[in-house]
């Protein structure tokens, strides 16, 4: 199944939808995690005013460094452990509003396209053999980084987590294996990133697996699961957004992620 959360004039503060075809949605009763039960009621999508994010998270877990090639490009030795780090859940936006670039720090901003696990139920010490019966599904999302900051807190809350930092959506997928799926990120329609997440040092079952023995995941909480190769701080010279700009974040088996940049 592929789920989107919607506005249109006739559901001003948003409805949840099963994407039927590229041009309609069958409107659903209650929220994501409810049985599916489709109220009759068919949108076209030209008609959709705003996508929301598809999840409105508990917390926004993130992981660094996990995969091997962006390492490598970084510079960093493999992690022994997954390297976690937290988003504000206010830096979560949709698909098609814009990415801010801070008046705080507006000059280093890098792009990160992302596989999301969406959790669907509590897990807590979890195995990995049965980790992945805790996820709901996958979805698209962007961690933009100030990487001035990143490097200069001492930590990365603050790079991680400025207002419209992550970006999510617009669909969530469900039934879908995440072991071998092609991410690619584009910058005003270059690809700049282009791996597959068989490349990640933990996959999704070892990280919600290792998370749970330390954090209670609690069901809509989403999980950030690294970035490739190709990043603009590892390019010569590096590369970072700019006002204008506009990064598309594709994820094979689930759609795309379209947002624009803009000066705060």
């Amino acid at each position: 199944m592929k789920l989107i959360r919607f506005v249109t004039n006739e559901h001003p503060t948003g409805v949840y939808g099963l994407l039927q075809d590229t041009d309609s949605v069958a409107v659903i009763k209650g929220s994501l995690f409810d049985p599916v039960e489709i109220t009759g009621e068919t949108v076209p999508v030209k008609t959709i005013t705003r996508y929301l994010p598809p999840v409105d998270p508990p917390n926004i877990l993130a992981i660094g460094r996990n995969y091997r090639a962006h390492a490598e490009e970084t510079c960093d030795a493999l992690p022994k452990a997954p390297l976690l780090f937290l988003k504000a859940t206010t830096s979560l936006i949709g698909h098609g509003l814009p990415i801010v670039l801070p008046a705080a720090a507006p000059s280093s901003v890098d792009y990160e396209a992302e596989l999301v696990a969406v959790i669907g139920k509590e897990a807590k010490n979890v195995s990995i053999e049965q980790a992945l019966d805790y996820v709901f599904g996958y979805t698209c999302g962007h961690d933009v980084s100030a990487r001035d900051c990143q490097a200069g807190d001492g930590q990365w809350a603050r790079a991680k987590s400025f207002d419209t930092f992550a970006p999510l959506g617009p669909v969530v997928v469900t039934g879908l294996s995440p072991d071998n799926l092609r991410v690619r990120m584009r910058l005003n329609g270059e690809t700049v990133q282009d791996q597959s997440t068989a490349d990640m040092v933990f996959d999704v079952a070892c990280l919600v697996s290792y998370l749970s023995h330390s954090i209670t995941l609690l069901p809509g909480t989403i999980l950030y699961t690294g970035t490739p190769s190709g990043v603009g701080m590892a390019r010569k010279p590096p590369q970072f957004l700019k006002p204008g700009d506009v990064c598309e974040v594709e994820i094979e088996g689930i759609g795309i992620l379209c947002n624009p940049v803009v000066a705060e």
